[in-house]
């Protein structure tokens, strides 16, 4: 037991004295320090960003250079912004495929007016209860779905933020993202009916993680850039993989996974 608790000991002092340095060096310094523990330690991180935001120019690098794309995100914005635009106007080399997971903006599977149009024919209803303040799926505020426990997180923090809100953006974002993607067939869009808790991003080299807070937005959120050959890497994967065999396609047409 003392050794045990001697090594515990130290094991803390060490964090404590890398995170003390870590704050008096630079940024560039710090990232080293950070790559060699995560080494040691076979997680493989490379950088974590205090922000989201703050990944953003890396981000579009990668994703300039990627070979494929696994996004998983919890509403999508980022979908429609300059980092993504190389992917949907032809920009580059295109990867030879790319997967999206959103949010799913309607948990009642029985409704057609949950299941936005795959062949973006027309705009998509809402689903029921999205603009009166009913969480999809439930009664108002009764965290009905994974998307309406997340929506009620944002509105104890954010006072812009309305009921319905959360939804209709991922709606929006589906719909800018079926429609750019029309004659593209190396691009596939599902909806995902889990806890909406983090972003995924993947590459064939990188992955970009961000962990959700409850009381900030995900842009606010911290990010953590990881190489392929750790753990934190293949733990992303089986993530993603693991939501997308369990995801829908939009329309409601079974959901199918080629070989690659």
């Amino acid at each position: 037991m003392t050794e045990f608790m001697l090594g515990v000991t130290s094991s803390l002092a060490a964090t404590a004295v890398t995170v003390g340095l870590g704050g008096l060096l630079s940024r560039r310094l710090r990232w080293w320090l950070l790559a060699a523990v995560a080494r040691l330690s076979g997680l493989g991180v490379l950088r974590v960003h205090r922000r989201q935001d703050d990944a953003r120019a890396e981000l579009s690098g990668e994703i300039s250079r990627a070979r494929w794309l696994r996004v998983m995100v919890g509403r999508g914005n980022e979908l429609t912004r300059d980092g993504f635009a190389p992917l949907w106007n032809g920009g580059g080399r295109p990867p030879d495929f790319v997967r999206v997971l959103l949010p799913d903006p309607g948990s009642d599977r029985s409704s057609p007016a949950a299941s936005p149009e795959a062949e973006g024919e027309g705009p998509a209803e809402l689903p029921a209860g999205s603009r009166d303040g009913t969480a999809p799926g439930g009664a108002p505020g009764d965290g009905g779905s994974w998307l309406g426990r997340r929506e009620e997180e944002l509105i104890s923090l954010d006072p812009g933020f309305g009921r319905g809100l959360l939804t209709e953006q991922v709606l929006a974002n589906f719909h800018y993202l079926a429609e750019a993607t029309r004659d593209r067939k190396n691009t596939e869009i599902r909806f995902y009916d889990l806890p909406n808790l983090y972003r995924v991003i993947a590459t064939d080299n990188l992955v970009f993680l961000t962990l959700y807070q409850g009381d900030a937005h995900g842009r606010h959120s911290p990010c953590v850039v990881a190489h392929r050959s750790g753990a934190l890497y293949d733990f992303a994967l089986r993530i993603f993989d693991t939501a997308w065999e369990s995801a829908r396609v939009p329309g409601g047409a079974p959901a199918t996974t080629p070989d690659l």
